[in-house]
């Protein structure tokens, strides 16, 4: 509740972080007039956002981003009263992030010794994000878009073949080696206390099955669990150990679609995140069926750029246009724009993501019947000129 009035301009809320967001509505109330005067008009604003979870993915392996980009990209999401920073921090590329057990993923790993964060980098971006309300959530995805991990991890990895003989190439992590579960074990220990957030993204897409295929040590291993030629099995008999691990250190988590799609067994805690474009709320419908939490990321997918004014088309998604009772539609609890980093570094992370994840910023606060294009067109071009 924001009141402002002469003498004085009394905001009320609930818990810091309403507070938070509240000075963050009166400081875009204040504009100048052509004397260059602050002034701030009377208003009465009772507001609340309609999704717990708005959130922005940034991929720091693809091109590692400077420590500075990400701290402005934080002062972006409190202006836009977002408060999810998706970390996703290692990927097949890079390893940026210093493990303090295992120091030779990054080592090795990294782009270079200058392309890491340290703990003391991990930390700042934590509290500068926690000042303004903003979560951090760590995203370390496995099986796949690990071909980083291998260099600083021996045997990590599965080695491909070619009839009899290794290939000298990998592919996923070696899902068969007990040793893959006591590093795994470790590793999360350490992301368990160094991310003070109660979630961590454990990812669990696009896992590629040709190489463990063609690995005999894989294939006989596949036969002795009964798995047959279901390799999606073998991928969900990994995943399940990697949720068992991370449970036991008091962590919720969450996951790609294809972890839910290839019918690992969840936890009921679990937080689905769905992302194919192709038929989102069909997958909706189906995740929220199953009694499952999820986050909506697939319209809003901002590293696909196209000419024009693409925010309407962010602007304009209804996230509970699923089939469903009113018991999935609380399931779902917000959504994140993702900007991958396939063409992203420091040079055009900003403009790319911004003032278009504002669209997407309104669309998660906003009532669902707050849609008018024209409207929104005249608060967006202000609020891109506020945030310059």
């Amino acid at each position: 509740y924001l009141t402002v009035t002469e003498p004085v301009a009394i905001l009320k809320a609930d818990e810091v972080w309403g507070a938070l967001r509240g000075l963050e509505t009166f400081s875009q109330l204040v504009h100048k007039d052509d004397y260059g005067t602050f002034l701030v008009n009377e208003s009465a604003i009772n507001d609340f956002p309609r999704f717990a979870h708005r959130g922005i993915l940034l991929d720091t392996s693809r091109h590692y981003l400077p420590l500075k980009s990400i701290l402005t990209n934080l002062d972006a999401m409190a202006f836009n009263k977002f408060n999810v920073l998706h970390w996703h921090i290692v990927d097949d590329q890079s390893f940026p992030y210093q493990s303090i057990y295992f120091p030779e993923l990054s080592d090795k790993g990294a782009y270079s010794y200058n392309h890491i964060y340290t703990p003391t980098d991990v930390r700042q971006v934590i509290e500068y994000a926690r000042l303004r309300g903003i979560r951090v959530i760590p995203e370390f995805d496995t099986p796949g878009h690990t071909q980083s991990w291998g260099k600083g991890q021996k045997d990590l990895l599965t080695p491909c073949y070619r009839g009899e003989h290794p290939v000298g190439s990998f592919g996923p992590i070696n899902p068969i080696l007990n040793t893959t579960y006591d590093f795994m074990t470790k590793f999360f220990k350490e992301i368990s206390s160094v991310f003070p957030d109660a979630y961590i993204h454990l990812g669990g897409d696009e896992v590629d099955f040709s190489c463990w295929k063609s690995n005999p040590d894989v294939k006989a291993f596949m036969k002795e669990q009964g798995f047959g030629s279901d390799y999606a099995k073998l991928e969900s008999y990994y995943i399940q150990k990697i949720l068992d691990i991370v449970s036991s250190y008091n962590k919720g988590y969450v996951v790609w679609q294809e972890v839910f799609d290839n019918k690992a067994q969840l936890k009921p805690d679990t937080v689905v995140q769905v992302w194919m474009g192709n038929n989102y709320a069909h997958e909706l419908s189906s995740v929220t069926g199953a009694g499952f939490t999820a986050i909506l990321a697939a319209p809003w997918y901002l590293d696909y750029i196209s000419y024009g004014q693409d925010w309407k088309k962010y602007y304009s998604v209804e996230p509970l246009d699923f089939p469903g009772s009113e018991k999935q539609k609380k399931l779902l609890i917000g959504g994140e724009a993702c900007l991958w980093g396939e063409f992203v570094d420091a040079t055009n992370l900003t403009p790319r993501l911004w003032p278009r994840a504002s669209a997407v910023g309104e669309r998660l606060w906003s009532s669902r019947n707050v849609t008018n294009l024209q409207d929104a067109y005249d608060r967006l071009t202000n609020h891109r000129c506020r945030m310059l």
